[in-house]
């Protein structure tokens, strides 16, 4: 008795392909739970059947609405249609070879005399085959997500307040007519009906007619502006403005008009949020993305001529790559791969937007470490020895591929203030402080810095493996070791932190310390100052909260000083451990000086040879927030954010600041909506959004990236997303000949891209570090700040994306 399975085809497409993978059964057992154990046992048959080999040979010539030609496939010969042929192309890449699924297809296409028969005499239309994964993933072809940018984000000073006032212009001695749709202090937006012919930079002559019907402005009523920027939306101009007055008391005045007229009323007319809100978005997603950052970053130093690393940011992700070139006394030796020649090819190769590709493995003998390296541009001027070289680092169990860019520091990029920094509720906090002007000496030092990104599949250092490890000439594998040398200038090693915001240096001090609030007192002792903050170690848990004033005592210190009264000074609790026994506090200066900071200002002074400074000072306070900034600021690694959506997952977010890599092209091009990417090309491989969502859910914010690779071919011709884009992860091919046929058949109908993923799971948020802005948004949109905060919170993974194109076709040609 044969079983009809058409009723549980949703649940067969979507477990396709899956029969040999790990997941299966877990898979399986997740779809049909709620089938009886009959019914399921039936369709797991199904189900295996359809991935079974098979050695049918298929002539469809006279059978199907098309024009057969012959087709052969692993030496069998088939005549298929070309509807056919795109149904069995693409199904066997989804099953990953000929079996009964595919032949079952191609048997049974829209365009079958049979098919549309049977439909027919069903008065059922024919509807679109579903040739690979499940029902819902082929119809749905867009992924959407919105690419917010970490680079300078922070582009608006002041409050703009949405207000429609009519003005008139003056434009190359021709009058015109528009109206504001907001209003700032020193700019404006006009909204024009018309076209006018104007360009940016242009200086014009605007009159506020709409304000003189309330206000005079005396008899100069003409104010100059500059054209900032232009924008067409729904056939109306929109021309941003900035004034530009060159009479400084006429200026001043109207200026102090306009922010009293604002500081009135925005609250009638609103504040226009949309950049902050924009903003804060861009801070977020960053503030989750850069500490799970798994490309090491390192900041070159120049002096007297010469480059040498000298900073490196790291994190949980990426530290590995850090200690990889450590030697047997745990001395850097990254010198060795930053060398002055690399760094110059590295210079000349980032002229032409390229990046360089490095190739290592570290020879041990009697307790020593050896370091060997050699670049892409080394290796190609010998060809003959390349593959003998590669093929011998690869068989080390430390053979390690790395890609190396190098990008320019601008210091401008070394303050990230808050967007509207001059707002009453912004411009006090402290993390607003700009860099000092030693922090800002030390970056004129240096000129760039190079982002190091590891090829971590364990899969392409096997397909290296295949190459001849014999090396015949041991010279050519000297010249690539790397003498024992000590770098001159110690390499500093900051972390990747939002939390630390430290701007002044700190001392580890031993003194008892008293803290009361409300009548209660706690004691303890000091572990570290500095000028403005305390963090002191309790004996007892205290009730105390981020944001309450305390009171101290230095009890031992006052018994060596009579000329500062160390009682009852006030502190500010900026954060507690979780235990509630490790209290930093900050000084609370009100309207006099703050006895606390005078007193210990004055006892560094005094002892500055005998205080014992905290390990992280030996930075320059101040510096590693301006390092990282400058890094956010010029983020070419794109990062997905994933965040949570009831009990599932979506990935609707991108975080970078530069152009993304090339594939984003094609996602932009495929996408259905303006200023939207289509992430298809990644997502829709159903292999990979399970194995996101399972692995995801059992991860930690502490636990190793998980590593995955996606080959992607998109073809040239104007297809439907479907038939144009196919991807496969690095576990679809079960060889590295499969694997090379992927890639060659790509290059021949189109372009091919080899992206690789690193999934982390992230962190709770830092609301210290965002607080500012959504303070500021809750002010005049209380309903956008609590959705902004559900958004924030809701952030659960991110996926950073590599891509590793150039490294898979130079291994594509090498085998």
């Amino acid at each position: 008795m044969s079983t009809d399975f058409s009723k549980y085809q949703s649940i067969i497409e979507q477990l396709r392909g899956d029969v040999g993978s790990a997941n299966f059964e877990a898979k399986f057992s997740s779809l049909t739970q709620k089938l009886l154990k009959k019914d399921q046992f039936l369709l797991k048959m199904e189900v295996k059947r359809l991935a079974t080999s098979c050695t049918r040979l298929v002539d469809l010539r006279g059978l199907v609405n098309g024009e057969c030609r012959l087709y052969e496939h692993e030496e069998r010969s088939h005549y298929l249609d070309e509807t056919a042929i795109k149904i069995f192309e693409e199904n066997v890449a989804y099953y990953g070879g000929y079996t009964f699924g595919v032949y079952e297809a191609v048997t049974n296409t829209e365009n079958n005399f049979r098919v549309i028969y049977q439909k027919e005499k069903l008065s059922i239309k024919p509807t679109k085959v579903k040739t690979k994964s499940n029902s819902a993933i082929v119809e749905k072809s867009q992924y959407p997500a919105k690419l917010y940018s970490s680079e300078k984000y922070f582009d608006r000073r002041e409050e703009r307040m949405n207000y429609a006032v009519n003005v008139s212009f003056i434009v190359n001695g021709t009058s015109a007519e528009a109206v504001t749709s907001d209003i700032s202090v020193h700019g404006c937006k006009l909204r024009l009906t018309g076209k006018e012919q104007l360009h940016l930079d242009q200086v014009i002559q605007i009159r506020f007619t709409g304000l003189e019907v309330d206000f005079q402005f005396g008899e100069q009523n003409t104010f100059n502006y500059r054209v900032c920027n232009i924008s067409i939306i729904d056939n109306i101009q929109f021309v941003g403005v900035c004034s530009l007055e060159s009479d400084e008391t006429l200026s001043l005045s109207f200026h102090k008009f306009l922010d009293g007229y604002i500081q009135g009323n925005k609250r009638r007319y609103k504040i226009n949020l949309e950049n902050t809100i924009a903003a804060l978005h861009a801070r977020t997603f960053e503030h989750y993305a850069l500490p799970k950052s798994n490309e090491l970053v390192v900041f070159i130093e120049q002096q007297k001529q010469k480059l040498t690393p000298k900073y490196i940011m790291t994190c949980a992700n990426n530290i590995h790559l850090n200690q990889y070139w450590f030697d047997e006394e745990c001395h850097s030796t990254l010198h060795f791969l930053l060398n002055e020649e690399r760094l110059d090819r590295l210079n000349k190769a980032a002229k032409l937007n390229q990046s360089l590709l490095v190739y290592c493995f570290i020879h041990q003998n009697n307790g020593k470490s050896y370091f060997y390296s050699a670049d892409e541009n080394e290796l190609k001027e010998d060809k003959d020895s390349m593959a003998q070289f590669l093929g011998f680092a690869a068989a080390k169990d430390n053979f390690c591929i790395l890609n190396l860019s190098l990008n320019k520091v601008h210091t401008q990029l070394a303050n990230s203030p808050y967007l509207l920094a001059d707002s009453t509720t912004i411009k006090e906090h402290y993390i607003n402080l700009p860099p000092t002007e030693n922090v800002l000496n030390a970056i004129n030092n240096i000129p760039c810095f190079i982002t190091i990104n590891e090829v971590a599949s364990a899969e392409i250092r096997q397909d290296y493996q295949q190459l001849n490890c014999e090396v015949h000439d041991i010279a050519k594998l000297k010249q690539f070791g790397h003498r024992k040398t000590q770098l001159i200038n110690k390499i500093e090693e900051i972390e990747i932190n939002y939390s630390n915001q430290r701007q002044e240096v700190r001392f580890i001090y031993n003194t008892p310390i008293d803290i009361a609030k409300s009548g209660v007192t706690w004691s303890g002792n000091l572990k570290d100052f500095s000028v403005s903050g305390l963090k002191i170690e309790l004996d007892k848990a205290a009730v105390l909260s981020k944001g309450e004033v305390v009171y101290i005592d230095m009890p031992a210190l006052q018994k060596i000083t009579s000329k500062f009264t160390l009682q009852k000074l006030p502190y500010e609790v900026v954060r507690t451990n979780m235990q509630k026994t490790v209290v930093s506090v900050r000084a609370v200066v009100e309207k006099h000086q703050h006895v606390g900071r005078t007193f210990l200002k004055f006892l560094i002074d005094k002892n500055k040879d005998k205080l014992t400074l905290d390990d992280y000072d030996l930075i320059l306070p101040g510096l590693p927030k301006a390092l990282r900034n400058i890094y956010a600021h010029s983020l070419i690694t794109p990062s997905l954010l994933i965040q949570t959506s009831g009990s599932r997952y979506k990935v609707e977010s991108i975080l970078c600041s530069k152009k993304p890599t090339a594939i984003f092209d094609v996602m932009k091009q495929i996408s259905d909506r303006d200023n939207f990417y289509n992430l298809y090309p990644l997502l829709h491989n159903t292999s990979v959004l399970n194995g996101l969502d399972a692995s995801l859910k059992k991860m930690n914010s502490k636990d190793a990236p998980l590593i995955d690779v996606v080959y992607v071919s998109v073809k040239g011709t104007n297809e439907s997303i479907e038939n144009k884009v196919l991807s496969k992860r690095e576990s679809d091919f079960d060889s590295s000949a499969a694997k090379k046929m992927f890639i060659k058949r790509a290059l021949k109908y189109g372009d091919f891209y080899c992206i690789q993923l690193c999934l982390s799971r992230t962190k709770e948020a830092d609301m210290a570090y965002l607080t500012p802005e959504l303070t500021y948004i809750s002010n005049y949109a209380i309903h956008r700040a609590k959705q902004l905060e559900q958004e924030i919170l809701s952030v659960a993974g991110v996926i950073q994306l590599f891509d590793i194109t150039s490294e898979a076709m130079m291994r594509y040609k090498l085998l």
